[in-house]
C-alpha cells in the first residue's frame, strides 16, 4: 500500500485546508456533550439514521443507513456494491486496469476514478463527497485516517481475502444485508449445480496461472479463485496446494510444468495490450506445447482481471459459469 507521502495520497494546499477543516469539525462533534432543548432532539434523530458496523478490522464504524453516495477502493468493493444493486459514485482502477475490472466494465461505465491498487487519491475522494467510504483492505494508517476525516471509512476485507465475508459487510453497510444474504445462497445453489454437472470430471485438478510482460504466474491459495475452487471440490497441482507469499507465484519457461493440471486456465489482466499480445507468445513455446492440459486440449483462455485478481461475488458466479462451460457434461 502506498505511503502518506505518494503521488495519490500527497494533498494540494486547498485539499489540504478542506481535510482539516474536516478534521476540526469531526472532533468538535464528538466533543460535544449538549443534551438540552432542540439539539438533543436532533442529534437523536441523526442517531436513528445510523448504523454501527464492525469490519474487516475489528473496529467498530458508525454509519448512515442506507448512503446514497458509496466510493469503492477495492475491486472487490465495486464489484459488492454492484452485486446489491448501489452504483458507487467513485472507484479505484482494479490491477492492471485503467479503471473498473473488464468484466465490470458495462455496470461500472461513467464511475469516476477515484484511486489505483497503490492507493486513494485523497483530492478525488474529497470532490465526490461520499457518505461512505468502502475501503478494501487498506491498511496504511494515515492514509485511513484522512479518509476517515471525509467520511465514515469501512475495511471490508480481512487477511482472508474472503469475498463472502466481504459480502456481508458491504452489505451491513449499505443496508443490503439480506440482499447480500440471498445473493450467497443462490451463489451456492449455483456451485452445487455446476459440482453435480461436472460428471466425471468432478475431483478433477485445475490449475490456473496468469501471464504478462513479467511471464507466468500461479494463483495458489489465499486468494480468491483458491477459494471458488475449493466450493467445487476440485485439486489443486503442486504449490497450488500451498499458501503463496504474495497475490501470484512468478514462474520462469524452465518451471512450466507447475500450471499443468487435468485442466488449465490461463490468461490476462486485459484481453487487449501487451500482455495479451506477448499470452500469444507463450503459446507457441515448447515448454507450453508439451503441458499435458494443452496436449489433452482442456485450456480455457480467462478473464485475468475477473480469476486472478481480487475477485468479489459477481466474478465468482461467472467463474462458476466459465467452469461449467469448460468442464460440465
Amino acid at each position: 500500500m502506498s505511503s502518506n507521502h505518494s503521488p495519490r495520497t500527497r494533498l494540494t494546499a486547498v485539499a489540504a485546508l478542506t481535510l482539516a477543516s474536516a478534521l476540526a469539525l469531526s472532533a468538535c462533534g464528538s466533543d460535544s456533550s449538549d443534551d438540552s432543548g432542540s439539539g438533543s432532539g436532533d442529534k437523536a434523530k441523526n442517531a436513528a439514521k445510523d448504523v454501527t458496523v464492525t469490519d474487516a478490522s475489528g473496529a467498530e464504524v458508525k454509519v448512515p443507513a442506507n448512503p446514497k453516495k458509496v466510493i469503492a477502493l477495492s475491486e472487490m468493493d465495486l464489484d459488492s456494491a454492484l452485486a446489491l444493486k448501489v452504483k458507487p459514485v467513485g472507484l479505484s482502477a482494479g490491477r492492471g486496469q485503467k479503471g473498473a475490472p473488464e468484466y465490470l466494465n458495462d455496470q461500472a461505465k461513467d464511475i469516476p476514478v477515484v484511486g489505483a491498487v497503490t492507493g486513494p487519491d485523497i483530492e478525488k475522494v474529497l470532490q465526490a463527497k461520499p457518505d461512505v467510504i468502502l475501503a478494501g483492505q487498506l491498511a496504511d494508517q494515515q492514509v485511513l485516517k484522512q479518509l476517515k476525516a471525509i467520511a465514515p471509512t469501512v475495511v471490508t476485507i480481512d487477511r482472508t481475502k474472503d469475498w463472502k465475508k466481504s459480502l456481508e459487510i458491504t452489505g451491513e453497510v449499505l443496508g443490503k444485508s439480506n440482499e447480500a444474504s440471498a445473493f450467497l445462497k443462490d451463489y451456492d445453489t449455483k456451485a452445487a449445480a455446476v459440482k453435480k454437472n461436472l460428471g466425471d470430471n468432478a475431483g478433477a485438478s485445475v490449475s490456473v496461472a496468469r501471464y504478462s510482460a513479467k511471464g507466468t504466474a500461479v494463483m495458489q491459495q489465499g486468494v480468491f479463485i483458491s477459494d471458488v475452487l475449493k466450493d467445487l471440490g476440485f485439486k489443486r497441482p503442486g504449490i497450488q496446494n500451498k499458501k503463496g507469499e504474495g497475490h501470484s507465484t512468478p514462474l520462469s519457461d524452465e518451471d512450466l510444468k507447475q500450471i499443468d493440471a487435468d485442466w488449465l486456465f490461463i490468461g490476462t489482466l486485459a484481453s487487449a495490450g501487451p500482455d495479451a499480445d506477448l499470452f500469444k507468445e507463450l503459446k507457441g513455446k515448447a515448454a507450453y506445447k508439451q503441458l499435458d492440459a494443452v496436449k489433452k486440449d482442456h485450456t480455457t483462455e480467462i478473464d485475468g482481471s475477473k480469476w486472478t485478481s481480487l475477485g468479489g461475488p459477481q466474478a465468482a458466479v461467472s467463474v462458476l459459469e466459465d467452469v461449467e462451460k469448460a468442464m460440465g457434461k
